[in-house]
């Protein structure tokens, strides 16, 4: 198997930078437009064999470190209680949304094998597939990220009603964040248990929050998750945007790896933060650019980098729906042939 991503994950030393992208699996691929105009979302993540279909096809036609397997993050929460829709170019509508401690004392905790089976038999399938080829990422979305559709009922900017529930009914919030972590736990435990060879947990949203408030109502959760997963020995990638105050209490609630956004300089990151991996970071609007442009803001961050132990080349968040193909194949053949005489 070609190891280098979970050999940066470690900081251990790679002969090339890895390259993995989020969302390379998706709405950018004519191939997966094709099989959307079949199948809806929910269906897809929900049937092994596309999903399994979807998460090959960026590796068909990109030299790529890992593959990611596709889903979203809401699927877990069927099994939850939460009953919810993913509407086209809108996102997760929520039809019962928490609002107190009632709503949030009747979710359940996620059972895996039987609330998701269809994820693990997927993860099953790709460890065949793939045939040691590259390694499998996992993923969940963070209690806070998640805790944020199931309050507003549908994606939301300002986060007013998850704001006022953290701020106003502790005792729910406190409900609501406990039984997620649970969740999102045994989910990725069980994940790794079916394949997963490296897991993120995506914080999507929490660059909404104040340094003190992650801290008093997010970190204790997102810690228990990753401590929860400390012993299978699977790099952890703890991924958020808009994060820059928040890196150091990220650090601290877990993970081998940081996931960045394109705010924060890798170089500015690592004297933060001492000797840990980090992924990124690229702008993924600059995938829309000139290839020129492409190559000159990448090789800016590979400079960044200079060979230091411990660097995942990836975006600063997932790709966007109208990124040129050309582009990505320039993006993974810069990444490969940049090599530093430091890379160690």
């Amino acid at each position: 198997m070609r190891d280098r991503f979970l050999r940066a994950g470690r900081r251990a030393p790679v002969d090339r930078t890895p390259i993995w992208l989020m969302r390379q699996a998706g709405r950018y691929l004519p191939e997966y437009r094709a099989l959307r105009e079949k199948y809806d979302m929910l269906a897809m993540c929900r049937a092994p064999e596309l999903a399994v279909e979807v998460t090959l096809q960026p590796l068909r036609r990109f030299d790529l470190d890992a593959a990611i397997l596709f889903s979203d993050i809401m699927i877990p929460l069927r099994g939850m209680g939460v009953d919810f829709e993913i509407k086209h170019s809108v996102g997760p509508i929520v039809a019962n949304p928490v609002r107190d401690r009632r709503d949030a004392e009747n979710l359940r905790v996620v059972e895996p094998e039987r609330d998701v089976p269809f994820v693990m038999q997927a993860i099953r399938l790709l460890r065949r597939e793939l045939d040691g080829k590259v390694p499998l990422i996992g993923f969940a979305g963070a209690p806070f990220t998640l805790a944020s559709y199931i309050v507003e009922g549908k994606p939301s900017r300002d986060l007013l009603r998850t704001k006022s529930l953290m701020y106003g009914d502790s005792a729910a919030w406190h409900t609501l964040m406990d039984k997620l972590a649970a969740s999102v736990s045994a989910y990725l435990l069980a994940q790794i248990r079916a394949g997963a060879q490296a897991v993120q947990l995506f914080d999507s949203w929490v660059g909404a929050l104040s340094p003190r408030d992650y801290r008093a109502y997010v970190l204790p959760y997102s810690k228990k998750i990753f401590d929860a997963l400390s012993a299978t020995g699977v790099p952890r990638i703890h991924f958020g945007t808009g994060t820059a105050t928040l890196l150091e209490l990220m650090q601290e609630a877990g993970g081998e790896v940081i996931g960045l956004d394109w705010r924060v300089p890798l170089d500015q990151a690592w004297d933060r933060l001492g000797d840990i991996a980090l992924q990124g970071n690229l702008d993924p609007a600059v995938m829309l650019a000139a290839p020129e442009i492409v190559e000159q803001q990448t090789r800016a961050i590979l400079s960044q980098a200079d060979g230091r132990r411990g660097h995942i080349f990836n975006l600063g968040h997932g790709i966007l729906p109208n990124t040129p193909i050309e582009n990505v194949e320039r993006l993974v053949e810069i990444v490969h042939s940049f090599v530093v005489e430091t890379l160690r």
